[in-house]
Order: C-alpha cells, then structure tokens, then sequence
C-alpha cells in the first residue's frame, strides 16, 4: 500500500480504470477532509457538506472512464463539488444558515484559543457577506490553496477572471472586515 500513497491521483485512476477499483479509497483519503472544508466554506453547513462530498465522490467514481488523466484530478473532483453545491444552494437559497457554537478543548489559554475563534469567525463572517462569485476563489485560494490556474479549471472561467475576482474579493473583504 505504500508504494500506492507515491501516485499521483491520475496514475491512481489509470489504476482503478483497469480493475483496480479497491484503490479509490486512497483518492477519498486524499480528498474527504479537503473537499468537506470546501463544500462546508461554500454553504456553510456541514452537514449537507458532507453530503455533497459523498454525492460528489460516488459521482466522481461511477465518472472516472469521463476523466481526462492529462489533467489534475484535483480541480476535476473540486469541480464535481462546487456543481453539487450550486445545486444545494439553489435549492435550500431561503434557509438561513446556523452557526455551530465555539467548543473550547481546554481551559488552558482561553483567552488565545477565543481571540483564535473570534477572528476565524469574523473572517467567515465577512466572507459570508460577499457575493460567492468572490467569496469561492478567496476559498480555494487561501484555504484549499489552489492556484489560479486551478481555480479558473475549478470555476470554469479564464485566468485573468480569476485574477479579477480575487482582487475585487480582497478589496471587498477589507471594506467589509473594516467596516464591522
């Protein structure tokens, strides 16, 4: 098993594409956590999160013969998750989201660890508060650390589209994160 953590994702698939199917738990290993950060950054609920990650990686299986291997997977499978969670947000656009309570891990240093959670919470707030065209690339970039070649891949839009974006998100952001 440890020389199939030294593929990469495309060998991976090749490999599950030519009967070796047991091999795309490494690919779920390698995505779940990264994915449920991303779907959870873009409705801000994790528990239709998660669903969508697990929507979007049975989709990604029963797809692979549809995938290109001279391309990443990682903005392939990205961009099976971001279509899933349009669909989500579509459809639940008038819920309201809840925000889980802070749980602190201990009584050590609470006030670091709150300062920590307060400033994380500001950010989302402030990211909640932009439109999603700017608030998904800021997303990928900063917390999936994708580049902008991959988030133009991802979001189906060019380069300079991302780059643009990414400065009006900042300059939003700031406003935004001022202003409250």
């Amino acid at each position: 098993m440890s020389d199939t953590l030294k593929l990469t994702d495309e060998e991976i698939v090749e490999k599950v594409r030519s009967n070796d199917r047991d091999l795309y738990a490494v690919i779920i290993e390698r995505y779940k956590n990264k994915l449920l950060r991303y779907a959870t950054n873009l409705i801000y609920d994790e528990d239709r999160a998660s669903h969508i990650v697990q929507d979007s990686l049975v989709k990604a299986y029963i797809n692979l013969n549809g995938f290109n291997t001279k391309k990443k997977f990682s903005s392939w499978i990205y961009r099976i998750v971001h279509n899933e969670a349009m669909n989500v947000i579509k459809k639940y656009q008038k819920e309201v989201p809840i925000m889980d309570d802070f749980d602190f891990e201990s009584d050590e240093d609470i006030t670091k660890d709150f300062e920590q959670k307060e400033t994380v919470a500001h950010v989302e707030k402030c990211l909640k508060s932009i439109p999603i065209i700017y608030s998904e690339p800021l997303s990928l970039y900063y917390l999936d650390e994708k580049s902008y070649e991959e988030i133009g891949d991802i979001l189906r839009i060019p380069m300079g589209t991302v780059a643009i974006r990414m400065s009006r998100a900042k300059k939003l952001m700031k406003h935004i994160c001022q202003k409250n």
